[in-house]
């Protein structure tokens, strides 16, 4: 038995008046598979490009260990030089990922390689965010905290993503006072007996290949797993629904400041009663 999942719609380009009609307003999901061809980056960026021009820079680095009381939020696993990281990317499996790496900030050259899109939506400016990982390195399923419309352009390699809207929470064993679902389990290939409720959820799919782009509605779970090694880029816009702009604002200013407060507090059993409320909580739905 395997996840319900279908495959996420693909376009090969799209206006802005299709985007805005067919995947905004229905909140949907889609792939752009021709849509950045004229940018530079179509044709420059790759791991060995980001090592010549950012190798010294010292990026943070995260891996795949369960979140401890100790860690704050976002906060990296390691540290290393940017070449250093590509030559292990390059060379071997690894857990270590680079995620929220800002490339206006670190390297302003490469904002020269990119335009901002319009697909009528006002992007972030200020937020380009590279994400980088190994063979087999995976991100935990999650939402962002701002409950963000995100477009993320795939370079070099494949990365498959699963998504799952808001309104599946109640089968995704998430974790209360948090963004992430059980960090044990293995959504490529999920235990039912262990998680029953994820027989219910209902998701998407895609395998993202370089120079394809990836619409993810407000507020979508994702869980991204890099096939080979590789690295894509994120633009976001605020979200636009009020119950989902309320939701971040809760996040921002409340519910991760109260998280870290019971953390200082509680320590371990602060998590360790959240990842057991988890459980309970997604049970009380099909038992």
């Amino acid at each position: 038995m395997a996840l319900n999942l279908q495959q996420i719609p693909r376009v090969k380009t799209i206006t802005k008046t299709d985007f805005l009609k067919h995947y905004f307003k229905t909140q949907k999901p889609v792939v752009i598979e021709r849509f950045i061809e004229d940018w530079p980056a179509y044709s420059k960026w790759s791991l060995d490009y980001i090592k010549e021009v950012a190798g010294d820079k010292t990026v943070p680095l995260y891996d795949d260990r369960p979140v401890d009381y100790k860690d704050g939020f976002n906060e990296a696993h390691a540290t290393m030089k940017m070449s250093d990281y590509v030559d292990l990317l390059k060379r071997e499996p690894t857990k270590f990922r680079i995620f929220l790496w800002n490339i206006l900030k670190e390297v302003p050259q490469l904002q020269k390689d990119f335009k901002y899109p319009n697909f009528g939506l006002r992007l972030m400016k200020g937020l380009p965010m590279l994400f980088f990982g190994g063979t087999d390195s995976y991100t935990f399923m999650h939402y962002d905290i701002d409950l963000a419309n995100i477009f993320h352009f795939h370079f070099e390699g494949k990365k498959q993503c699963i998504l799952f809207d808001q309104k599946q929470n109640k089968f995704l064993y998430k974790i209360p006072h948090s963004l992430i679902t059980r960090e044990d389990i293995d959504w490529t290939n999920p235990d039912f007996e262990k998680w029953p409720a994820l027989k219910h959820v209902e998701g998407y799919i895609c395998d993202l290949k370089h120079g394809e782009v990836l619409y993810m509605p407000e507020g979508y779970w994702h869980y991204m797993r890099y096939i080979t090694p590789g690295f894509s880029m994120s633009l976001r816009a605020i979200a636009r629904n009020p119950k989902n702009l309320g939701k971040a604002l809760y996040n921002v200013f409340l519910m991760r400041n109260y998280d870290n407060v019971m953390r200082r507090i509680k320590g371990q059993k602060w998590i360790d009663w959240k990842n057991e409320k988890a459980i309970e909580n997604t049970n009380r739905f099909i038992l």
